[in-house]
């Protein structure tokens, strides 16, 4: 499997609590819900058509406690999400969950880089890391990340848990496709590249 970072980012990186106040109040933060205001239909049709693709979920042990409490009360059949996130195998990346009720759940502890590396190996078409935005970066930082999507909003949270923290590891990226929505969320598509490149603008001497 292909394994595929997604995740909702506002102007300034955040990618905690994207969905609502309540979503995700670790470590004080007072501000989700920023991204609501820009869901419209072509948002959604985004959305949709990329989880259709997942055959897997990935999560960290904080995101998958969050969705855990949540999708579960989703159960609609017909919803292409819910149905999906409830009913595709998942793994949650943890060293201290003792047990995942949210079925069906795999825990990955230890060497969690090595684990994630042997579910590749698994048929199947893409293994998708929603949220767990620590987790990603580290998978991105050891090599193992095939593809990253986001869907940044148009909105400055100003504080809040980062994707891509002021000391995490740098990367090079190719953007691979874009598009906008009506309500000014930018869809863009990744693919890590290894080591960015670096060089010297060096501006023509006037003549």
């Amino acid at each position: 499997m292909k394994l595929i970072l997604q995740e909702f980012l506002s102007l300034d990186g955040v990618a905690q609590g994207p969905g609502s106040p309540e979503e995700d109040t670790s470590d004080g933060f007072t501000r989700g819900g920023w991204l609501v205001p820009h869901l419209d239909d072509a948002f959604m049709r985004i959305v949709i058509r990329w989880i259709g693709d997942a055959d897997a979920f990935l999560f960290g042990r904080r995101t998958y406690q969050n969705f855990a409490r949540d999708w579960p009360q989703m159960n609609d059949p017909d919803d292409p999400v819910a149905s999906r996130l409830n009913g595709l195998p998942k793994y949650v990346a943890s060293h201290s969950l003792a047990e995942a009720g949210w079925e069906p759940t795999t825990i990955l502890s230890g060497d969690v880089p090595a684990q994630v590396a042997q579910v590749k190996q698994q048929p199947g078409r893409e293994l998708q890391i929603h949220g767990s935005a620590r987790l990603g970066a580290s998978l991105l930082a050891a090599g193992l990340v095939d593809e990253v999507r986001l869907m940044v909003a148009p909105v400055v949270v100003g504080s809040g848990r980062r994707l891509f923290p002021e000391d995490g590891v740098p990367a090079g990226l190719r953007l691979l496709s874009s598009e906008t929505t009506p309500s000014g969320v930018a869809a863009q598509v990744y693919e890590p590249t290894g080591p960015p490149r670096y060089g010297t603008y060096e501006a023509d001497a006037p003549s």
